[in-house]
C-alpha cells in the first residue's frame, strides 16, 4: 500500500490552511496514496493557545469535518485528519483529536490525545492542558488496502511518542504520529523516539509533521517520514510543506515479526 505523510506550515488562517491541505491530498492522491495523514493542528495554529477553542467543533458538525469527509470522498483517500479542536463539555477546553475517514467519507475512527505536553525551559514555555483536556482512550482501527491486506493501524499524536506503554496497547500493524513537534524537542529526540516505537512494536509508522515558522512566532521541526518494522527511514522531509511518499508491505511485517519473533518473547 502507498501512504503519504502531509507535512505543513499551517497559520492562523483557517481557509487557507484548509486550502493548503487539499492541495496536500491531492498531490498524495496522483502520487498513488490510498493513505494520507495530516499533521496535528494541520486547521489552525493561533496567535495564542486559547484561539483554538474559537474553531472548536461538535461531532458531525463543522467545516473542518466536512473538508475532511468531502476530500476523502472526492479524492478517494483514507484521510487521517490530524488533529482538531473538539468542544467539550468545559467550554474553556477542547479535546486535540485525530478523525478518521474513509474514501466513502464516512468517519470511522476519533482519537482524543491522551498525554498533554507541558516544556518551560526558561525560553521556551507550553502547557496543553491550560486549553486541553487529556483523552483517555487508545484507539485503532482497520483499513483494508486495494491489495487486499488488513491493516490494524493505531493512533497517536505528538507527545503520546514519549509513552511507549500506548504502543504496546495499541497492538497495531501501522502506527500513526501527527505531530507539531517544538524545534527544541524535535531536534534532540524526534526520530530516534519514532524509529523505537517502530522497533520495539515491528510496525510501520507514519510521522507526519508541522515543519517550518508560522504566523504566531513558534518554530516545528518537521522530517515527517514513514518508517519500516526494522526501523529503517522509506522516506522523509526536512522541512517546509510538502508530501512524503511510501510504500509498506504487509509481507515485510510479517517476514520481520517471524524472523525475530520479540513480540511472541513478552514476559510482563
Amino acid at each position: 500500500m502507498k501512504v503519504a505523510a502531509l507535512q505543513m506550515v499551517s497559520g492562523i488562517r483557517l481557509e487557507g490552511n484548509l486550502a493548503q491541505a487539499r492541495g496536500l491530498l491531492e498531490q498524495a492522491r496522483e502520487a498513488g496514496a490510498e493513505l494520507a495523514v495530516l499533521p496535528e493542528y494541520f486547521c489552525f495554529m493561533g496567535r495564542q493557545d486559547a484561539d483554538k477553542l474559537l474553531i472548536a467543533e461538535t461531532p458531525g458538525s463543522g467545516p473542518i469535518q466536512d473538508f475532511l469527509s468531502r476530500s476523502a470522498a472526492e479524492l478517494g483517500l483514507w484521510i487521517v485528519g490530524g488533529t482538531l479542536p473538539m468542544a467539550t463539555d468545559d467550554p474553556v477546553h477542547a479535546a486535540n483529536a485525530t478523525l478518521v475517514y474513509a474514501p466513502s467519507g464516512q468517519p470511522v475512527a476519533r482519537y482524543d490525545k491522551i498525554h498533554l505536553f507541558r516544556y518551560d525551559n526558561g525560553r521556551e514555555r507550553y502547557d496543553e492542558a491550560a486549553v486541553l483536556a487529556a483523552g483517555h482512550t487508545p484507539t485503532a482501527f482497520e483499513l483494508s488496502d486495494a491489495s487486499g491486506s488488513t491493516w490494524r493501524v493505531g493512533l497517536s499524536v505528538c507527545y503520546d511518542l514519549r509513552f511507549p506503554e500506548l504502543y504496546r496497547l495499541l497492538d497495531a500493524d501501522l502506527l500513526l504520529v501527527p505531530a507539531a513537534f517544538t524545534h527544541t524537542t524535535g531536534q534532540a529526540h524526534w526520530e530516534v523516539l519514532l524509529r523505537a516505537r517502530a522497533i520495539e512494536n515491528q510496525a510501520f509508522l507514519i510521522a507526519s509533521a508541522q515543519g517550518g515558522s508560522h504566523e504566531n512566532g513558534r518554530q516545528t521541526w518537521g522530517q515527517s517520514m514513514v518508517i519500516d518494522p526494522w526501523g529503517a527511514v522509506l522516506a522523509q522531509r526536512a522541512s517546509g510543506a510538502g508530501v512524503v511518499v511510501a510504500d509498506i508491505d504487509m509481507n515485510r511485517l510479517r517476514q520481520v515479526r517471524q524472523q525475530l519473533p520479540a513480540l511472541q518473547h513478552r514476559r510482563l
